[in-house]
């Protein structure tokens, strides 16, 4: 069993940053891809980001492409997420998926935004005022 912990949310103007951390358990967090994915009311959950286990290979929704950065630290068992010139559009509520099977690649996170196969923490609400 993993347990997947985000923190960082809040309320921030327009324009402004956060950042959120993802601490997830296991002694085998370094071979985990990690993703991030946000739910804004009344819409379904979509990928924000996500990181290979080495940290070698990124990947970004086009909505958050030049605005947000994925990072990992392995030996903290975390994961960040920078996100930088906010907008409204950016408020929901971002949560941290762990894909526990070594080395799989983090493409896949990319497409699949409820995937049991995942370990998912219980979010954190990022508001954005305009």
């Amino acid at each position: 069993q993993v347990q997947v912990v985000e923190s960082g949310g809040g309320l921030v103007q327009a324009g402004g940053s956060l950042r959120l951390s993802c601490v997830a358990s296991g002694r085998t967090f370094s071979t985990y891809a990690m993703g991030w994915f946000r739910q804004a009311p009344g819409k379904e959950r979509e990928f924000v980001a996500a990181i290979s286990w080495s940290a070698g290979n990124t990947y970004y929704a086009d909505s958050v492409k030049g605005r947000f950065t994925i990072s990992r630290d392995n030996a903290k068992n975390t994961v960040y997420l920078q996100m930088n010139t906010l907008k409204p559009e950016d408020t929901a509520v971002y949560y941290c998926a762990a894909d526990p099977r070594p080395f799989t690649t983090a493409q896949t996170m990319m497409f699949t935004t409820r995937s049991n196969d995942y370990y998912w923490g219980q979010g954190t609400q990022v508001t954005v005022s305009s």
